[in-house]
């Protein structure tokens, strides 16, 4: 009979569903993915907490000449980051694969962490001077005996219950002191911001033997002799006498 219809006549072809299983996979896939995504701007994020509190490209520089480690392991840190976040996105969307990925984006989130963590102990002791004092605008006035010393002491850096110690002293051409006793000794401590910042104008009488004038500003704790190579050695200005 012509009027019956052929067998599946009138039926719309249905679209080949995928499993449950890989369905989920897919699901969760997508949503590793966005954290992937976020991790892959670890470095962005390390930089700019950098950035925030203080620590400028050429602080950054003097930091690698000091060869501060904050700086290269919070780089070394956000790097790995990233490459965590690029294999995630990199496996396959499967159950299994959703697992490793897992693994993998918990490594990246704690290399993430460890970035920012370290990035913010960089930046604290790059942008501070470690207390290293300098002594600056040093100006001698009047003819002997009755002379005027002026001179600036700034620093830091300064830890709150540390202090800058100065001392005057003359000395002859070799750079030794002279007389037995300081012109002047001064203890300067930090403000609030761990600064030391002051203007030092005092009368001194050298004695007669003295070639020059030399100033010494030292952090508590630090090495004794201007030629030390220390972190915290003192600062020391000689200036001949008039």
């Amino acid at each position: 009979m012509s009027w019956l219809p052929e067998p599946g006549a009138g039926r719309e072809p249905q679209p080949l569903t995928a499993e449950p299983d890989e369905a989920q996979a897919r699901v969760g896939k997508r949503r590793l993915d966005d954290v992937a995504k976020i991790l892959a701007g670890a470095l962005v994020a390390v930089a700019g907490i950098m950035t925030t509190l203080g620590l400028t490209s050429d602080v950054v520089f003097v930091a690698l000449n000091n060869e501060s480690w904050p700086i290269y392991v919070a780089s070394l840190c956000a790097i790995l980051a990233i490459t965590c976040s690029v294999v995630a996105l990199l496996i396959h969307p499967t159950r299994r694969g959703n697992v490793w990925e897992t693994v993998v984006l918990v490594l990246g989130v704690v290399f993430y962490m460890t970035a920012l963590s370290v990035a913010v102990v960089g930046a604290a002791q790059a942008a501070g001077g470690n207390g290293r004092p300098n002594v600056t605008a040093v100006v001698i006035e009047g003819h002997r005996p009755d002379l005027k010393l002026n001179f600036d002491v700034h620093a830091d850096g300064v830890d709150r219950w540390a202090t800058i110690d100065v001392f005057v002293n003359g000395v002859d051409k070799d750079g030794e002191p002279v007389g037995g006793e300081n012109l002047y000794e001064g203890t300067l401590r930090p403000n609030d911001k761990g600064e030391v910042a002051q203007r030092v104008s005092v009368p001194v009488s050298v004695p007669q033997n003295a070639w020059g004038i030399q100033v010494t500003a030292q952090s508590a704790g630090g090495g004794e002799k201007c030629e030390v190579r220390s972190s915290r050695g003192p600062t020391c200005v000689t200036l001949k006498l008039p």
